[in-house]
């Protein structure tokens, strides 16, 4: 890993009318509209949908780095995250994300170190530390 401190930078750009385009250096280039809520046509990826990705694949790589040092065996994690956009008295923000996480580990694995993971790695997620909303996790480990 390099040391810190890290640089992100995505550029955007956008005509009076249609798409906003993404673009990073080394990956394509993503479209980007409103979603259906604020009037888009809610077919694209939209800022909205973007930061509540965000929220999952940073708890799933998280928890792939915590697992590997920790090394502990697992099959699969699914991660569903609801982001709610609410008003906080006259600002309009993300106010909560719920995590929902399901991991699969091999018979015989310690599903209560699997479970303590996966806490830790909501709890060590970068970008739900960025964020003021409130942040919830319900985790389930099953076995395969």
């Amino acid at each position: 890993m390099d040391a810190f401190p890290h640089h992100y930078k995505v550029t955007a750009s956008a005509a009076s009318e249609g798409n906003v385009t993404l673009s990073a250096e080394g990956v394509p280039d993503l479209p980007s509209a409103p979603p259906a809520q604020f009037d888009g046509p809610g077919d694209q990826w939209s800022p909205e949908d973007l930061l509540v990705a965000a929220v999952s694949d940073c708890f799933i790589l998280t928890f792939r780095a915590i697992a590997k040092h920790s090394k502990l065996d697992w099959t699969s994690l699914e991660c569903t995250t609801t982001g709610t956009l609410d008003k906080d008295g006259r600002t309009t923000c993300f106010t909560a994300f719920t995590i929902e996480a399901t991991l699969v580990v091999p018979e015989g694995t310690d599903t209560d170190k699997a479970q303590r993971l996966l806490e830790k790695s909501e709890q060590g997620c970068l970008v739900t530390n960025s964020l003021k909303a409130e942040v919830s996790l319900s985790a389930e480990v099953t076995t395969s």
